[in-house]
């Protein structure tokens, strides 16, 4: 079924996050500068990890796919959300709606299997530290962040996919600053079923790698005797349990208010943080309490000073 086949709608109307025009150039303001900061901030990572030899590790090796995800991510939804803010028809065609589910669910797939590819660099580091330069080879990280890749995309090619054999007949009015589908006047059993195939196969595998590699670590840690280590190995995770806490945290909540049309405000409020403050924070996570990124962005500055 070809796409204009499978929908008698063109184009949808976003009704985007208010619809009190006092606030638009307030928020404008607001998401543009959390945008900036986001570029600014994960591009600055991505490119002090490039530039510093002593970053060329599994870990940071992660970190800058990660960045870069974060990067592609926020700007599925950022800059058409600020034109929304300062034009007077917020629309986005079919094309483009399909175009955005697809990038969205590509980059968040993604992230999951990065930050499960990010529990596992650090099991090994700290209960396997012997075999980690042979567990965490080039060639191993190389495999294991093409995988996260190529599952992303699967996901997301099943996922629109799925999406794209609805037809769309009704109201063209969304209720939100991005394209969350529900307006489909066809059956949509099968393709919920497909979805929560897809989403449910990512979540769970994902997760279930991320807390068998996190308890393990716990057992590990409880075993070391000095503070000087436990200390150490709680400074290697500290980050990571974080951003895993952010991302599934606010995901999760985004995901259970959204299915009830009387949380529609704050499922989009906390929309907005998956999408906007999370993929801004990172950077912020990974750089303010990390040596080797402190080291990296003095090493950078005498070279440019000099």
């Amino acid at each position: 079924m070809t796409m204009e086949n499978a929908s008698f709608v063109s184009e949808f109307i976003l009704m985007g996050l208010t619809d009190q025009p006092k606030l638009q150039l307030p928020l404008f303001s607001l998401f543009l500068l959390n945008y900036v900061v986001t570029v600014v901030g994960n591009l600055c990572l991505m490119i002090l990890i490039c530039l510093n030899s002593h970053l060329h590790t599994p870990m940071y090796f992660y970190l800058f796919h990660l960045s870069f995800i974060d990067l592609c991510y926020s700007s599925v939804f950022t800059p058409k959300m600020l034109m929304n803010f300062i034009s007077n028809r917020n629309v986005i065609s079919f094309t483009g709606c399909m175009s955005q589910l697809f990038f969205f669910c590509f980059f968040v797939n993604s992230e999951c299997y990065v930050l499960t590819a990010m529990a596992y660099d650090r099991y090994v580091a700290i209960c396997k530290p012997l075999l980690y330069t042979m567990a965490m080879s080039p060639q191993v990280c190389s495999l294991l962040m093409s995988g996260s890749y190529v599952m992303g995309f699967a996901g997301a090619i099943v996922h629109t996919g799925s999406m794209m054999t609805l037809i769309f007949c009704d109201s063209n009015i969304i209720n939100h600053y991005l394209c969350d589908i529900q307006l489909s006047c066809s059956s949509t059993y099968a393709n919920e079923i497909v979805v929560s195939a897809v989403v449910g196969t990512v979540i769970i595998l994902s997760s279930l790698i991320i807390f068998i590699s996190y308890a393990l670590i716990l057992f590990n840690i409880l075993h070391i005797s000095s503070s000087k280590g436990w200390s150490k190995a709680l400074s290697t995770c500290g980050s990571h349990i974080t951003t895993v806490s952010l991302f599934y945290g606010f995901g999760l909540l985004t995901h259970v208010k959204l299915q009830s049309s009387r949380f529609v405000e704050q499922g989009k409020f906390f929309t907005v943080f998956s999408t906007n403050v999370v993929p801004m924070l990172n950077p912020l996570i990974y750089s303010l309490r990390n040596k080797d990124v402190k080291i990296a962005v003095k090493t950078v500055l005498k070279r440019i000073t000099n």
